[in-house]
């Protein structure tokens, strides 16, 4: 499956930050993103369980839609979410699993 392409970062970060929104563009999902030894859909479940662990609501949805574009599925996603709770906590995994609830639904 291939991804669908990411939208650049929303416009107020490249008004107050433009060299942080190039960056994001240009070497996280430009170069990064793009490395062959790891699958685009390993990836993103490991960006996914690692924006779980620490707790960035803010990031999270973007990724999970990303990792449904990439090939992981909603049950791998709330399996990995499950999983997380035991190693970064309960109160993280439940809000990772709120957002996905949310985010996920119409999918």
């Amino acid at each position: 499956m291939s991804s669908k392409p990411t939208p650049p970062p929303p416009g107020e970060l490249r008004a107050f930050a433009p060299k942080l929104a190039d960056l994001t563009d240009e070497v996280l999902f430009g170069d990064i993103w793009e490395r062959p030894e790891l699958s685009k859909r390993d990836r993103s479940l490991i960006t996914c369980a690692v924006l779980t662990a620490l707790y960035r609501p803010m990031q999270l949805p973007n990724h999970l839609v990303r990792a449904l574009n990439n090939g992981v599925t909603k049950a791998e996603l709330a399996e990995m979410i499950t999983h997380v709770a035991f190693y970064a906590g309960w109160p993280a995994s439940v809000s990772a699993a709120t957002i996905a609830n949310d985010v996920l639904k119409d999918f």
